[in-house]
């Protein structure tokens, strides 16, 4: 199986020089010549969104940079994003409480962009005790239904947890149940 490594750039500020040293930090601190999908960790209201992928979409011409992936973005966002360089990821939060991004999930659907959830298990806790299945691998269960674009990467401290999350894919939630959720 491959392993994908990503990492971001511009949590506090998304100014091109500002993100051309946590690039280069981020280079270091790997010890890789490429990373395969970087993202710009939200948009930045000082700077226009082009500003700051321009600088990402320099990296990925050189080689440097394989995918390019935005968070915490909107419909428009990501269209504005595509003008720049390819968007290969989305990554919003999205789980059982908040759904505010189903528009943007049907868009990365249509478009081929994997949608990456974040806090993909915050929210009530499911029970589907028929499923025999804890209340987070319903979640998961709930998220890759929604959607084939869906990527949930859920963390976990510990192996057991890690096994638990992947057991999730052995789950295939009725559609009632489904809308239930």
């Amino acid at each position: 199986d491959d392993v994908v490594v990503a990492t971001k750039g511009g949590f506090r500020e998304a100014k091109p020089e500002t993100l051309r040293a946590e690039l280069e930090q981020s280079f270091a601190s790997l010890g890789v010549e490429q990373i395969e999908l970087y993202y710009l960790h939200r948009v930045d209201p000082e700077v226009p969104l082009e500003e700051s992928l321009g600088v990402i979409a320099e990296y990925r011409d050189e080689g440097r940079i394989a995918h390019v992936g935005i968070s915490k973005v909107t419909v428009e966002e990501i269209e504005r994003a595509r003008e720049v360089v390819p968007i290969a990821a989305v990554q919003n939060e999205y789980n059982l409480a908040a759904r505010g991004d189903d528009d943007v999930i049907s868009y990365c659907e249509r478009e081929g962009i994997v949608f990456v959830p974040y806090y993909p298990l915050a929210g009530d806790s499911p029970s589907c005790a028929e499923y025999g299945a804890t209340p987070r691998q319903i979640a998961l269960a709930w998220l890759l239904k929604r959607s084939p674009a869906m990527l949930p990467i859920p963390g976990t401290l510990s192996v057991e947890h890690l096994r638990e999350n992947v057991a999730a894919l052995e789950i295939e939630l009725s559609d009632e149940d489904f809308e239930r959720l």
